[in-house]
């Protein structure tokens, strides 16, 4: 993996997203900390509703990315229950249950701050007996049409995909949405790793992309590679490996 290369096509991207970007109230215009909201996200939210993928799923998990607060509001709406992480992944994963949101308060409870009032913290443990995830979505920096995605740069969705993995709550075939503005779509062919999450579908406010995807997707964390610094910064990375028996830093990867 070339990190030099993925920031270039990130510092790319990012100067033609700011045309387009709402800024954050914590981070301004810094994409290197936040994935933007956008405008015409509304309209993605409109698309992936007419999904059948959407339709039929019970149990999502949403980024908490800003380009996706409208999606998780229409969720608690469409009484979908959803998992979500809190920032950098600092604490245990949230759990929203649409039946303890109170009428009217469904905007509220889709943002950052008001997440943090409605949904329930759950251990992994917790998170395993609600079973199997129907759809992923994640907002990106920039994906290209193969499907192949690049974040901020610190790796937190490949490391939640990874976690669902280990757990056995996804597998080769639960689907993945990209939510970008149609800026961040680009057809270059880009560096990819063994540890990048594929997506399946991407969602621009003018077009829906289902990708042809020809390579597979992560199996579990590659405790290798993973650096001490963020094991020690995620503590649901410190559960997992009493879940499963593994010795960090010294394992090697298992297949799940």
């Amino acid at each position: 993996m070339d990190t030099g290369v993925k920031t270039g096509y990130r510092l790319d991207v990012w100067e033609r997203l700011k045309q387009y970007a709402r800024p954050d109230s914590r981070f301004h215009w810094d994409f290197s900390k936040f994935i933007p909201d956008f405008k015409g996200s509304e309209k993605c939210v409109e698309r992936i509703r007419r999904l059948p993928i959407y339709k039929t799923a019970k149990l999502l998990f949403i980024t908490p990315d800003n380009c996706l607060e409208r999606l998780r509001e229409a969720c608690i709406r469409d009484k979908k229950r959803f998992l979500m992480t809190p920032y950098a992944i600092k604490r245990d994963f949230f759990y929203v249950d649409p039946r303890r949101v109170p009428r009217g308060m469904e905007a509220l409870a889709a943002t950052l701050d008001g997440v943090e009032r409605f949904a329930k913290p759950l251990t992994l443990r917790q998170m395993m007996k609600l079973g199997h995830l129907d759809l992923l979505v994640t907002g990106v920096s920039v994906v290209n049409t193969k499907g192949v995605r690049y974040g901020k740069g610190t790796g937190f969705f490949d490391i939640e995909w990874a976690i669902f993995r280990e757990l056995g709550m996804v597998n080769d075939e639960t689907p993945i949405i990209a939510v970008a503005h149609d800026c961040q779509v680009v057809e270059t062919d880009f560096p990819y790793s063994h540890h990048d999450t594929i997506v399946d579908y991407i969602v621009t406010p003018t077009r829906t992309i289902r990708v042809e995807r020809a390579l597979g997707k992560p199996l579990g964390i590659d405790w290798r590679i993973l650096s001490q610094e963020l094991f020690n910064s995620i503590p649901p990375l410190r559960e997992l490996v009493e879940i499963k028996g593994v010795k960090y830093p010294l394992s090697t990867p298992k297949d799940t």
